[in-house]
């Protein structure tokens, strides 16, 4: 026997047929709404002003935004490997001491 699934979306805002989710992510949060055509547009223009101008921080979905490393976007493992070679005691896991990591940047 055959079986068809049918998901129907509702606009969250005012609970009419919707056409899309949308997901997106502010202050650390990510969030996803279900929208209409016209809603989604109003979404989309009430954040152009700022969308427009602002820096990516990612390639899209994947790791949140709202990360920071200490490591300033440097390869970690580079950093410990550098640090052992250079004769430094190095954390073997999680964040890598501030004053390694200067000193990998100095000399790199």
């Amino acid at each position: 026997m055959a079986r068809k699934v049918v998901t129907l979306l509702a606009d969250d805002l005012d609970g009419s047929e919707a056409s899309e989710t949308i997901q997106f992510a502010f202050d650390g949060t990510e969030y996803e709404i279900d929208l209409n055509e016209a809603h989604a547009n109003e979404l989309r223009s009430a954040l152009s002003r700022y969308t427009n101008v602002a820096r990516k921080t990612s390639g899209g979905r994947g790791r949140p935004a709202g990360r920071k490393t200490t490591t300033g976007g440097t390869d970690s493992k580079a950093i410990r490997q550098w640090a052992l070679d250079n004769g430094l005691q190095v954390n073997t896991r999680g964040r890598i001491q501030a004053e390694i990591v200067e000193k990998y940047q100095a000399a790199h």
